[in-house]
């Protein structure tokens, strides 16, 4: 898978203690790769990051990429072959309460990490990631394309259309040199579901907690449409994204889209019904009401094109729907209900995402 370019490569991720980083961080230990990971806490109870026991396989460092001249220290002390940075205040609704903490993270943080690669100028493959959120939205039913506006009328959006252009200036003024070492991209990618996710004000970690304990779990828009795509989705191409741009200096300085097919739009209401046919419910009354209740200006639809992917990269989404809801209740209800060890399930639907891709063919696997 990847052509075994991370195989004994060191590779930094950044936020690798969250949700996406710990599966990243597991997908590349098993790839052979080299982990150093810098997050600055566990941020959930439970973790995915501790529940898989990864601070045991990697390299871990518990430090704030807001802090420069540690962020500095670590990149040039460790010299990563590959940078994958991650590491942002990636809730939407704490960005409306802590709009500093946001801001600072999502726009300083990357400076940080850009800073530290400028200053450090060894070769490194990075990967930058940012959000769908970074573009601005207007609803449009089309997908964005790469090279629409970026912005957005929330904190939260702001803050990632703001890191778009400093990734931007920075790349323009320091990494197009003739003695620059470091080629970087983009990756942008929606809303991921999946097992291991427990952050707050999240639709499926708020269903996997009340249906865990025989609670019904209270829902405040049903009709709100999203592009659900299973974590490996993106991670899939954030790692072929990194391989392509090893090879392929033509791809620096350029952004891509990560997301699901065209039919995964579904609304939460369908998730919802569709997710808790993995939890035994007699009567799908009883896993949810509305409550009707939105206490900040959430996006109708928001979805990607993802032509360019395809194109340059020939990566496109392995899982169907009914495969990612799958994934995900599987995972939630041998966490809650079974006692699996559940890095060994991790693993498994890891090397089933890619047995199915390469059986449907996608050119990304071969």
């Amino acid at each position: 898978m990847f052509k075994d370019i991370y195989k004994n490569k060191k590779v930094l991720v950044t936020g690798h203690t969250g949700f996406k980083g710990s599966w990243l961080t597991t997908w590349l230990v098993k790839l052979g790769a080299q982990v150093v990971g810098i997050s600055k806490d566990i941020p959930t109870n439970p973790a995915m990051f501790e529940e898989l026991n990864l601070e045991s396989k990697i390299k871990h460092y518990q430090e704030d990429i807001r802090d420069l001249p540690k962020i500095i220290e670590i990149v040039t002390d460790e010299k990563p072959d590959f940078l994958f940075h991650l590491a942002a205040q990636p809730i939407v609704s704490t960005s409306y309460s802590d709009p500093i903490e946001t801001i600072s993270s999502n726009v300083m943080g990357t400076t940080h990490v850009l800073e530290a690669l400028k200053i450090s100028n060894h070769k490194c493959t990075a990967v930058i990631i940012t959000s769908d959120k970074a573009y601005d939205n207007i609803e449009q039913v089309w997908g964005y394309k790469e090279d629409d506006k970026m912005g957005g009328k929330d904190i939260y959006s702001g803050s990632k259309g703001a890191a778009e252009l400093i990734i931007k200036s920075y790349f323009h003024s320091y990494f197009t040199k003739d003695d620059c070492n470091v080629r970087l991209a983009i990756g942008r990618a929606g809303n991921v579901i999946g097992g291991g996710d427990w952050a707050k004000d999240r639709i499926v970690v708020d269903c996997m907690h009340a249906w865990s304990k025989g609670e019904v779990v209270e829902i405040r828009a049903p009709k709100a449409t999203r592009p659900w795509q299973h974590v490996l989705e993106p991670l899939s191409g954030y790692l072929n994204l990194g391989q392509a741009l090893y090879h392929n200096e033509l791809l620096h300085g350029e952004g891509f889209n990560f997301g699901p097919r065209a039919e995964q739009n579904h609304t939460v209401e369908e998730l919802l019904i569709d997710l808790s046919k993995y939890w035994d419910f007699k009567d799908v009354k009883d896993a949810y009401k509305v409550t009707g209740n939105i206490p900040f200006h959430e996006a109708g639809l928001l979805k990607l094109n993802c032509d360019k992917a395809l194109f340059h990269l020939k990566w496109q989404a392995s899982l169907e729907y009914k495969e990612t809801i799958a994934f995900t209740s599987e995972w939630y209800y041998d966490f809650y209900k079974t006692d699996k060890n559940i890095l060994d399930k991790t693993l498994e639907q890891i090397a089933k995402y890619e047995d199915m891709a390469r059986e449907k063919g996608l050119k990304w696997t071969e």
